[in-house]
């Protein structure tokens, strides 16, 4: 009797001891997994950053499409709606099926737990349980830690979570953050995640007109989607989420008859009904008609690319893929962009395999108003390159109204003459070491001519001879002015178009002749916001002050010189830009070839519109001799800008105050020609200095290198690589870099005189551990020592650093 009294003493000790050491234990958890909890007051924010689809309008703010957002590399589809764009039946039918008692507990359901503490005690598998809101947490803040994990501190931190949020948001906003949030099935190229998408998917409506039985079928995929792939088994489930419904009174008996004699079809299968609602066949017949695109563009693809491009620059591609859900406001008009793109269509008389670009921008603002990078074909969808802003191109003799013009602004005129005859100039990187241009077919007047006919004529004699005359450096600037890069190893061909760019800068670069000589670079965007109207980006806020190429003087003479080169000779006088003209408007542009020929330009303006055409091939090389610009490249560029200025009122290019004219020095050549010329009062609108041109470049040659001694000037110190400072006690080990500055600059890098002391850091327990049973610090076994050469070698100076 004794040993029995002390066995169970014994055993009532045991289990107090176990029991204390058990919350300890469960205390010690609990705290160290609610220091870990993430912010509750997140959860909106969260739920709308998941991945969200970024909308794209056009100026009209119709719809051009839209980008998809990615969770790690799966696209997602997903569209934020607002509860009140929902359904009530869908709902009604997620409450019923997911979390009867939703809108009476406070997170946290002790009724769903009991009956998972009795399927434990059965040894049956656990399932359910979970309230709404508990779906929502693990959906949201507790995914990126767990990715849907099954973990006991998960379950901890969704339960604390679920009382938090309950207390902070309302039911109606955790339904509605549940519905943006669920994940809803493969949608083929992308996941659907959200009510929207999958309405869109599995019956192509919206969430605000799904219908009942359509909300009990999504209902009953919300726990696993792959039910989609038997229809059959599908149809019971859903019989029994409408009793449901019925039981707590969302619906009344008549609904649920109405919504199971319905003719339900989801998308990709083919299903037929008896009359009572049963099915009597199902058979999927292609499912991929549920499956969502993975970017969806209605029009303008290589306009819709660039936009994305320059999202990703000012917003970073986490921004725009991770996150999404911006509404993206573009300067694309509709309108031009159908001249563009029926130009392209319509292009006929194109160079074998030869395909094209087109764009339109509004010279005063920069905004790019219709783009297309490739010749369309019917209803094909067009190839993924961009030739108007991605291809890089030898721009040809368009390069030579911007030439023409430099010398302008320098105090040269329209009647300046430059010989044409044949010139050589010598050229380091050239055959024979000798630079020698030819005319287009060697043809040669051997006349001296004004520039203003030279240019009509295209002829590249004369055009080198004024680019050496003004400098290659001083057209070089204006060049980089107008947005367009050079090579200076390129020389004076460089004036003759071997230059490449893109489309879509050429017409930026001839946009300063027509706005009074303000160049702006091409832009796409108006506004970027949130789905909530936060604004990201503003242009008309955020506005860029425009580069001065010209003065509006000088740049009205360069247009009154393009103007020429459309209207001043017929094609019989030698004219080459005359297939540009349409209508009653004032057109003016110039034609461009490159050698081969391998690129076909024309780039023009009129009063309302600057736009430029190539026409190449894709890969490059040479096509055949016989195809000219002004027969290929003009023709088009007329025909998109006709449409493009239909309905329009007529306007004409507005002069600036300080021009006069003068008849051409050589009507025989020029008949009836005026010249545009500067009134002596606003000489000083000719404002461009002549640049010295640059030294030959400099011939390197390899040298042995000979260390001397450390400059007396400098000292070496140790820097904050962070701060740039003078490194203290207070700098990690790692940001600590050797430097050697001036002495005199020493001052410079004094540390600051306030600076942050480093954190705190626990002890290394192992070195604690050593400290209590030694009674003092750790003992480390020494390093042996490295044995001393017993033959001393050469010393090698080191070198200063730079």
């Amino acid at each position: 009797m004794i040993f029995i009294g002390r066995f169970l003493k014994f055993l009532t000790s045991f289990l107090l001891a176990a029991l204390v050491a058990g919350v300890g234990v469960a205390a010690t958890f609990a705290i160290k997994w609610g220091r870990e909890l993430p912010d509750y007051r997140e959860l909106d924010n969260l739920t709308r950053s998941l991945g969200a689809e970024t909308k794209i309008y056009a100026r009209d703010n119709t719809p051009l499409g839209s980008l998809i957002p990615k969770v790690g590399e799966q696209a997602i589809s997903r569209t934020i709606v607002n509860l009140n764009e929902i359904s009530p039946f869908m709902v009604a039918a997620l409450v019923s099926n997911e979390d009867r008692r939703f809108f009476e507990h406070y997170g946290l359901d002790p009724y769903g737990l009991g009956r998972q503490f009795q399927r434990v005690a059965r040894g049956d598998s656990v399932q359910g349980g979970s309230t709404l809101t508990n779906q929502l947490i693990k959906n949201t803040l507790l995914l990126e830690e767990y990715q849907q994990s099954r973990a006991p501190d998960r379950k901890f931190k969704e339960w604390i979570l679920s009382v938090q949020v309950e207390r902070s948001f309302t039911k109606e906003e955790i339904l509605q953050n549940y519905l943006n949030a669920i994940y809803w099935g493969d949608g083929g190229p992308v996941e659907l995640y959200g009510i929207y998408s999958a309405a869109q998917a599995y019956f192509r409506t919206t969430p605000k007109n799904l219908t009942l039985a359509q909300s009990a079928y999504l209902t009953v995929l919300v726990p696993s989607a792959g039910r989609y792939f038997n229809y059959k088994e599908m149809r019971p489930l859903m019989r029994v989420l409408l009793s449901r419904m019925v039981e707590d009174r969302w619906i009344t008996q008549a609904q649920m008859d109405a919504a199971w004699k319905e003719n339900l079809q989801p998308r990709g299968w083919k299903v037929t009904y008896n009359a009572a609602g049963d099915i009597t066949s199902a058979r999927l017949v292609d499912r991929t008609q549920k499956e969502l695109k993975a970017v969806t563009s209605t029009r303008a693809p290589h306009f819709m690319g660039q936009v994305e491009n320059e999202l990703i620059r000012r917003f970073g591609r986490e921004k725009v893929y991770g996150s999404g859900g911006l509404r993206v406001y573009t300067t694309l008009d509709p309108r031009v962009q159908n001249a563009v793109e029926t130009a392209s269509r319509e292009a006929g008389g194109l160079p074998p395999g030869a395909t094209l670009a087109a764009t339109i921008l509004d010279p005063y603002t920069g905004e790019v108003v219709g783009m297309i990078g490739q010749k369309l074909r019917g209803s094909e969808p067009p190839a993924a390159w961009n030739n108007a802003a991605q291809g890089q191109r030898q721009i040809g003799s368009t390069i030579k109204p911007l030439l023409y013009t430099t010398a302008l602004s320098t105090g040269l005129d329209q009647s300046h003459r430059e010989e044409d005859r044949p010139v050589s100039y010598p050229c380091t990187g050239c055959r024979d070491g000798v630079y020698s241009p030819q005319n287009f077919e060697g043809a040669t007047t051997y006349r001296d001519m004004t520039i203003r006919e030279a240019l009509d004529r295209s002829l590249n004699l004369v055009t080198v001879r004024l680019a050496d005359r003004i400098g290659l450096q001083t057209f070089f600037g204006k060049l980089r002015e107008v947005g367009l890069q050079t090579n200076d190893g390129t020389g004076l061909a460089a004036a003759l178009g071997a230059v490449e760019t893109t489309p879509i800068r050429m017409a930026a670069a001839y946009a300063p002749f027509v706005n009074g000589g303000l160049y702006r670079a091409p832009r796409y965007l108006s506004k970027v916001t949130t789905a909530r109207g936060e604004i990201l980006y503003d242009a008309a806020s955020e506005a860029v002050r425009p580069v001065r190429a010209w003065t509006p003087q000088v740049a009205w003479l360069g247009l009154d010189m393009i103007r020429g080169v459309v209207n001043d000779l017929n094609e019989n006088q030698g004219g080459l830009a005359t297939r540009a003209r349409f209508g009653d408007w004032p057109v003016a542009g110039k034609t461009g070839t490159s050698n081969g020929p391998k690129d076909f330009w024309f780039v023009g303006t009129t009063p309302l519109y600057t736009g430029s055409v190539w026409v190449g091939r894709q890969q490059g090389g040479e096509m055949p001799v016989y195809y000219y610009s002004g027969y290929v490249s003009a023709p088009i560029w007329r025909r998109m800008m006709e449409l493009a200025h239909a309905g329009q009122p007529l306007r004409q290019f507005s002069e600036p105050p300080g021009i006069q004219y003068v008849d051409a020095p050589d009507q025989q050549y020029l008949p009836g020609v005026k010249l545009a010329v500067l009134d002596p009062r606003y000489r000083d609108a000719a404002n461009t200095d002549l640049q010295a041109d640059a030294p030959a470049p400099v011939q390197y040659r390899e040298s042995d290198f000979t260390p001397g001694g450390s400059d007396p000037r400098t000292v070496l110190v140790s820097l904050d690589r962070v701060t740039n400072r003078l490194a203290t006690e207070f700098t990690p080990p790692e940001n600590i870099v050797e430097r050697r500055v001036e002495i005199r600059a020493l001052p410079a890098y004094a540390p600051d005189p306030s600076p942050t002391p480093l954190k705190d850091e626990p002890p290394d327990p192992d070195a604690l551990k050593a400290a209590k049973s030694q009674g003092g610090a750790p003992q480390t076994t020494p390093a042996p020592a490295t044995p001393e050469p017993t033959t001393p070698g050469p010393t090698t100076p080191t070198p200063a650093a730079p």
